[in-house]
């Protein structure tokens, strides 16, 4: 739970190896740090295998100098499959958000959720399964409230490989959109009781 003045925000980005988690997080934290000015912290893990294995990478953002750089109570979880939504859950604050890809995460552990089917727009509509990551991107732009939304273009359009800028644009601003159309302040306020708050 945040303390008022506290203003340190964590979000873990977490899949299998191979669905860019920690592409798209490198990506937030350059749009965070580099053109919006915030100071901001990355960090990363994998799981045993390279690609299958589970993978996820954390961006910690304040408007002041960063004491700690890891995540300890996640302000906002992004899980692109099952295993990761089990995995990872527990560490989501008790006002925190999850996002999930609904394409492909069928059981939600809470009400306070977003999901949206990133891999299906992947998919279905951009004709490339391998950029849900930046439709997943963002969604989590416009969820988290951190980041400008042209900071986060630039940064993208920075790190992408040549001749993907188009595809990749597409499917991040696919990703705002989707989100643009989750009224936040209709989830429940808490993932504790009202008692608990």
């Amino acid at each position: 739970m945040k303390k008022k003045g506290q203003n340190r925000y964590e979000i873990r980005f977490s899949g299998s190896g191979g669905q860019g988690m920690i592409t798209a997080a490198m990506i937030f934290a350059e749009a965070v740090g580099v053109h919006d000015g915030k100071y901001v912290c990355q960090t990363q893990s994998y799981g045993p295998e390279a690609r299958g294995g589970k993978s996820k990478a954390e961006v910690v953002i304040s408007e002041v100098p960063i004491d700690y750089p890891k995540a300890r109570h996640l302000d906002l979880l992004l899980a692109m499959n099952q295993a990761a939504c089990d995995a990872y859950f527990q560490d989501l604050s008790p006002r925190g958000l999850l996002v999930v890809d609904s394409s492909l995460v069928e059981q939600y552990p809470t009400s306070r959720i977003a999901a949206l089917p990133f891999t299906a727009i992947a998919r279905d509509e951009l004709g490339r399964e391998m950029v849900a990551n930046m439709v997943a991107l963002g969604a989590i732009g416009i969820l988290s409230g951190q980041v400008n939304a042209d900071s986060l273009e630039k940064a993208l359009l920075a790190r992408v490989p040549a001749g993907t800028e188009e595809l990749n644009r597409k499917a991040l601003h696919r990703g705002m959109e989707e989100a643009a159309k989750i009224k936040l302040d209709a989830l429940p306020r808490s993932l504790l009781n009202d008692d608990e708050v």
